[in-house]
C-alpha cells in the first residue's frame, strides 16, 4: 500500500494534471481527495463523474470533465460524516468499554449503530412483553362469499355464542349495499440501493450486504449502472436513450416489444432533475449480459423487470365493497378485480408469480354482482382467532426502518420525502447489520433479527437520547446532506458534535454503574481464526472448568472440524460434507460449496477449513490451472462473493 502511494506521490508531482477518476459518489471523493491532499498535489484537478462503466459513458464522461471543485461540498460532507463518526465512536466505545465491560469486552458505540440496534431492542421488549388474547368473529356465508360481522372483535367466549345464537335464529341475509369503484394501481418505483436490498431479501432471502457485493459485481461488469444511489428517479436527459436501452435486453423481448412499438412516456414520476443529484436509480445498461452466476442472475432479473415496469400502463383495477345484515347485526365483504393488468404484465410469467410491491396489495378477490334489497338464507359461523404479537425485524424491514428514521412507512411518495432524515447511507447500511451480528449485539434466526441480552442491556445502558434515538440520528444525517448542498456550514456540525461528544462523556462518567451481559465466547469462526492465527499463544492463568483438554494443550495439527462452522454465505446453517463437497446445511436454499476436489487437487480438510476461516489456503503445489501449460503453485482464495480463485 505505501509503495503504491509512493508512486502516485511521485506522478501528482511532476504532472501538469491530474484526473479524478474515483468512485463517483460521497466516498469516492473523499478518499481521491485525501490521497491527493497526503500526496501534496498541487496540479490542477478535474473529475470525471459517470454513472455506468460502458465504454460509451466512459467516452462521454472524459469528453464532459468537471472541475473539481464543482465537488467540493461532496467533500464537505463526507469529511464531516467520517470526522463524526471517528470523533463519537471512538469516544463513545471506550467511555462505555471502561464503565460497562467489566474489563471482558469491548462496547461499541456508533452514530448509525447504536440507534439501529436500539430500533431492534425496542421491537424486541414489544414483542417479549405481548401477551396473546383470544378473540372472537362473527361470519356468516351468503351466496358463497363470506360477510364478516363489523362490531369490534369479540373477548367474551359467551357473548359470541349469544351472537351466533342470534343469527341462526334470523335465517335471512339482506344486502344493503353494493359500491363498484374503479382505481389504478400505480407503477412501482425504479431501484435505488435500499429499496433493491429489500426485494432481494423479500424474494431471494439475500442478506443486504450480499446484495450489494452482487449488484457492484453486475456494475463493475458493466452490465447495470452505479448502484450506490438513494433515489428512485432518472435524470431527464436520459429520456432519448430509454428506447436503446430496452431494445438492448434481448432476453426480454417478449416484455420490451410492446414499450418500442410507441414512444416512451416521459413521467415525472420516472424523470425528474429535481429528485437526481449524484447519480440516478439503478438500470439495466445497454450491455447485454452473459456469464453470470445464479444469484447475479437473480438480482439482474430484479433490476430488468423493474426497468421495463416503470414504463407499462398502469394497472386498473376495480374495488368491491357489499354490505348487508342479518335484522340489526351489519356484516361487510370486500373485494377487488384487476381489469387490465399493466404493469403487472412484466410479473405475471416471474417464477413467484406475484409481485411482491411494497403497497402490499392484496390479492385478486372477485365478488359476485349483489343487488340491493335481495336476501336470502346464510350460513353463520364463529371464528376464534388470537392477537399477534408485533413482527421481529427483517433485514428488509429493518433497511426502510433505517431509510425512514424508524417511522413504518409504506407509501412510496412519504418514503421518499422521509429519506433525508434516514440513518445511514444506502451503501453502509448493510454493513451496519453484519457489525451488529457480528459483534453479537443482534442474532439472525431464519430471516429475522432479534437482539441479545448484551445487545438489550446496552441499550438500557445508554441515557442519551441523541446516542440511541433513530428521529434524531436522522436529524444529525440531514445536516449532513445539508453541507452536501453548501446549506450548512461543516464547522458548525463538527462543533455541535464535539460539544455532543463532551456531554455524552461528563454524564456517562457522573452516572450509576449497569452491569451488562458479557458474551460467554466468540462465535465459532472467529474463535477458530485466532487460534489458527497464534496456535503457540498460551493463556494466563487458568483455564475454565467446563474448557475442552486440548485448550490446555498445543495446538492441533488438524483444525478444529469444519461441521462445527457455520455456513458463511447465510450464516444460518452449519457446513455439511456431500459425497462430493462441504455444503451449506440448508444447500437447497443457500446454494454455497467447496468442492473436495478443486484444479486437479483433492483439499484436505485443513484447507478446506482456512479456505472457510481465513479466506485463502496455505500455498498448494501442482494446481491444473485452465490454459497453463504447466501445473501451478499458488493459494486458493475464496472472495466477498464466495467466489474461489487463484492467488500466486
Amino acid at each position: 500500500m505505501l509503495k503504491q502511494f509512493k508512486v502516485i506521490e511521485e506522478l501528482v508531482q511532476n504532472c501538469q494534471q491530474v484526473i479524478n477518476c474515483g468512485d463517483a459518489g460521497q466516498e469516492g471523493e473523499l478518499i481521491q481527495r485525501w490521497v491527493l491532499l497526503k500526496a501534496k498535489c498541487k496540479a490542477p484537478v478535474k473529475r470525471l463523474w459517470i454513472s455506468s462503466l460502458t465504454e460509451q459513458a466512459i467516452r462521454e464522461g472524459f469528453n464532459k470533465l468537471k472541475e473539481s471543485e464543482q465537488y467540493n461540498n461532496l467533500y464537505a460532507a463526507g469529511s464531516a460524516r467520517a470526522i463524526g463518526d471517528w470523533l463519537l465512536g471512538m469516544n463513545a466505545t471506550r467511555l462505555f468499554t471502561k464503565k460497562f465491560g467489566q474489563g471482558k469486552m469491548v462496547l461499541s458505540i456508533g452514530r448509525v449503530q447504536t440507534p439501529t440496534l436500539a430500533m431492534i431492542v425496542q421491537r424486541q421488549k414489544e414483542i417479549n412483553a405481548f401477551v396473546s388474547a383470544d378473540y372472537w368473529e362473527l361470519k356468516t356465508l351468503y351466496r358463497d362469499v363470506e360477510f364478516t360481522a363489523t362490531i369490534d372483535r369479540i373477548t367474551d367466549p359467551e357473548r359470541a355464542q349469544k351472537g351466533l345464537a342470534y343469527l341462526q335464529e334470523h335465517p335471512l341475509f339482506e344486502i344493503t349495499s353494493f359500491e363498484r369503484k374503479e382505481g389504478k394501481e400505480g407503477n412501482p418505483r425504479l431501484f435505488d440501493l435500499t429499496g433493491l436490498q429489500v426485494e432481494a431479501n423479500k424474494k431471494f432471502g439475500y442478506a443486504a450486504e450480499d446484495t450489494l457485493k452482487l449488484v457492484q459485481s453486475l456494475y463493475e461488469k458493466k452490465f447495470v449502472t452505479y448502484p450506490r444511489v438513494d433515489t428512485t428517479y432518472l435524470s431527464e436527459d436520459l429520456h432519448p436513450k430509454i428506447a436503446g436501452i430496452l431494445e438492448s435486453m434481448q432476453y426480454y423481448k417478449a416484455l420490451t416489444a410492446p414499450l418500442l412499438a410507441r414512444p416512451i412516456p416521459k413521467s415525472k414520476a420516472v424523470f425528474d432533475d429535481k429528485k437526481v443529484t449524484d447519480h440516478h436509480a439503478i438500470i439495466p445498461t445497454e450491455v447485454l449480459p452473459q456469464g453470470l452466476r445464479p444469484e447475479e442472475k437473480r438480482v439482474y432479473d430484479l433490476i430488468a423487470r423493474r426497468f421495463i415496469a416503470v414504463f407499462y400502463p398502469e394497472c386498473k383495477i376495480a374495488n368491491t365493497t357489499v354490505l348487508g345484515r342479518v335484522e340489526k347485526l351489519e356484516f361487510k365483504a370486500t373485494g377487488k378485480q384487476i381489469l387490465e393488468p399493466g404493469w403487472r404484465e412484466v410479473y405475471a410469467k416471474d417464477a413467484k408469480s406475484k409481485e411482491e410491491d411494497d403497497k402490499g396489495a392484496a390479492e385478486e378477490k372477485v365478488l359476485p354482482e349483489f343487488v340491493v334489497g335481495e336476501s336470502g338464507p346464510h350460513t353463520p359461523r364463529i371464528h376464534q382467532g388470537k392477537t399477534s404479537p408485533p413482527k421481529p425485524f427483517t433485514e428488509a424491514s429493518l433497511l426502510r426502518a433505517m431509510e425512514t428514521a424508524g417511522k413504518q412507512v409504506e407509501d412510496e411518495e412519504m418514503r421518499e420525502m422521509l429519506k433525508d432524515n434516514g440513518i445511514g447511507r444506502p451503501s453502509t447500511r448493510a454493513n451496519i447489520i453484519e457489525t451488529l451480528i457480528r459483534r453479537q449485539y443482534i442474532e439472525k434466526k431464519k430471516k429475522n433479527l432479534f437482539a441479545t441480552q448484551t445487545g438489550m442491556d446496552l441499550i438500557d445502558t445508554i441515557g442519551n437520547e441523541l446516542l440511541k434515538s433513530p428521529e434524531l440520528t436522522g436529524q444529525w444525517e440531514r445536516k449532513l446532506r445539508l453541507i452536501e448542498k453548501g446549506e450548512y456550514p461543516l464547522e458548525t456540525f463538527k462543533q455541535e458534535l464535539i460539544q455532543m461528544v463532551v456531554d455524552l462523556t461528563r454524564e456517562v462518567k457522573s452516572g450509576a454503574y449497569r452491569p451488562i451481559s458479557i458474551v460467554a465466547e466468540p462465535a465459532a469462526e472467529e474463535k477458530a481464526e485466532k487460534k489458527a492465527a497464534s496456535p503457540k499463544k498460551k493463556k494466563a492463568g487458568a483455564a475454565p472448568a467446563d474448557a475442552p483438554k486440548a485448550a490446555k494443550a498445543k495446538a492441533p495439527k488438524e483444525p478444529l472440524s469444519i461441521e462445527a462452522l457455520h455456513c458463511p454465505k447465510c450464516r444460518e446453517h452449519l457446513l455439511k460434507r456431500g459425497n462430493s463437497a462441504w455444503g451449506c446445511g440448508n444447500f437447497r436454499e443457500c446454494g454455497f460449496k467447496i468442492p473436495f476436489e478443486l484444479l486437479g487437487k483433492t483439499l484436505t480438510d485443513k484447507q478446506v477449513y482456512d479456505l472457510l476461516s481465513k479466506g485463502k489456503t496455505t500455498k498448494i503445489k501442482g494446481l491444473q490451472v485452465p490454459g497453463a501449460a504447466t501445473p501451478q503453485d499458488g493459494r486458493l482464495v475464496m472472495d466477498g462473493s464466495f467466489i474461489i480463485g487463484l492467488e500466486e
